[in-house]
């Protein structure tokens, strides 16, 4: 017994049975290499986010020259692509839940339903930063236009590299690589996908959500 205890302790396999699964990979922490991995990257991340978040407001109606967002912002579209990339969540959860229960088929059908609800949401930013661009606001117009762009194109590139990611699970859940044994992969896929959603919601209530200060830029 004081073996087995010193051994988990210096975080040696706690898998000693050559049984399937993750936890033949758990560590000290009770937590898989992989799922650490992906925590630390995502705490690192916060980091890039919220520098962004403070340049933007450290630089928030500071224009002379506009067009500035009370002119520019369409609250009710925006608000509309966030609710959807939001619902993205929960057909994650589900296609989460589906290989869970070792129910392939609702597997595939919720991991596309989520990368497409994605890919809605981009083609809505897409389309603002077309509107954006029309009405004279580009990267380099002025602080607001950096700061924006620069805030909400990351937060974009985040997502569009979690579509890709997605469909390449769905591609191998088609071919019958993803078994009710590889549901953590879908799982350190959901923590990213919701980690991208709820960063989302702080920068939309931060840009959109909170009211604008005067300045001549508009």
């Amino acid at each position: 017994m004081a073996t087995i205890e010193q051994t988990t302790e210096i975080g040696a396999p706690a898998n000693r049975g050559g049984s399937a699964g993750h936890d033949a990979h758990a560590t000290a922490t009770g937590v898989t290499n992989k799922k650490l991995g992906m925590w630390l990257f995502l705490a690192s991340d916060c980091l890039f986010f919220g520098a962004f978040i403070a340049t933007y407001l450290l630089y928030r109606g500071r224009d002379t020259v506009g067009p500035g967002p009370r002119l520019l912002f369409d609250i009710p579209f925006t608000s509309a692509t966030s609710f959807i990339l939001l619902m993205s969540s929960l057909t994650m959860v589900l296609a989460l839940a589906a290989i869970q229960r070792g129910d392939e088929r609702r597997l595939r059908i919720w991991l596309l339903a989520t990368a497409l609800l994605g890919a809605t949401f981009i083609a809505g930013q897409v389309f603002e930063f077309t509107e954006f661009n029309r009405e004279g606001l580009a990267l380099d117009t002025n602080l607001f236009g950096s700061t924006f762009f620069i805030l909400t194109g990351f937060h974009g590139a985040h997502v569009t590299a979690g579509i890709i990611w997605l469909m390449s699970l769905w591609g191998m859940a088609s071919q019958g690589r993803l078994k009710q044994p590889d549901s953590e992969k879908i799982e350190i896929a959901g923590l990213y996908w919701h980690f991208v959603d709820v960063v989302w919601i702080v920068i939309f209530t931060v840009i959109y959500l909170v009211p604008q200060p005067g300045n001549p830029g508009g």
